[in-house]
């Protein structure tokens, strides 16, 4: 009788030993699979700002357009990045604009004008604190030329030492053959120039 009972005993440490075996295993299974509850990685404004694909994602109006065009010049005035990064940024902005105004200046050009003017502005003290788009019902639309175009107005709020300074800006937009709006041209827009010369 006590062999029956050893025997007894052996199969039940087995089958716990087994059991024990099965249910770590599923642990082990589900603490992989188990979804990273780490802090999720916070992106710079830079970061935001390369992230965008713009060939799935080209900014459907022209606000949208001038929305990601001065995020990209408040990065380029305001942030601090690579030098890597200070061309990826470049070669965003250059995606945003008409073909005319691209062929007047190659990538080289445009980068190397592009830092002269950025270190300029930081060595001035000087950076973009905001920036404020023409509301959608405030951005001019007609055709001309068998074009369509879009006029609309960026307000950008430079601080300069202590002081905030806001420049006006007017910008022309034509809509491309794939249907994309891109930037043909701005201009510094000085309300009372334009009274007089009406």
């Amino acid at each position: 009788m006590a062999r029956r009972s050893d025997g007894g005993i052996k199969r039940i440490v087995i089958m716990l030993i087994l059991a024990a075996i099965v249910v770590g295993g599923f642990a082990i299974l589900a603490f992989r699979n188990k979804p990273d509850t780490a802090t999720p990685v916070t992106l710079t404004p830079v970061e935001e700002v390369l992230a965008r694909n713009l060939d799935n994602n080209y900014p459907a109006t022209p606000k949208e357009v001038l929305k990601y065009y001065s995020e990209i010049t408040r990065c380029f005035y305001s942030e601090t990045y690579t030098p890597e990064q200070l061309a990826e940024l470049a070669a965003k902005s250059r995606q945003l604009l008409d073909d005319q105004l691209k062929a007047q200046q190659d990538d080289e050009d445009y980068l190397n004008d592009l830092k002269t003017s950025v270190d300029i502005f930081k060595s001035q003290d000087r950076y973009i604190s905001s920036y404020s788009i023409s509301g959608a019902t405030d951005i001019d639309y007609y055709r001309y030329e068998d074009a369509e175009w879009a006029k609309a107005f960026c307000l950008f709020t430079v601080r300069d030492g202590k002081k905030m300074v806001a420049t006006q800006e007017e910008f022309l937009l034509r809509k491309d053959p794939s249907g994309h709006w891109k930037i043909f041209g701005w201009r510094i827009y000085d309300d009372d120039k334009e009274a007089d010369a009406k």
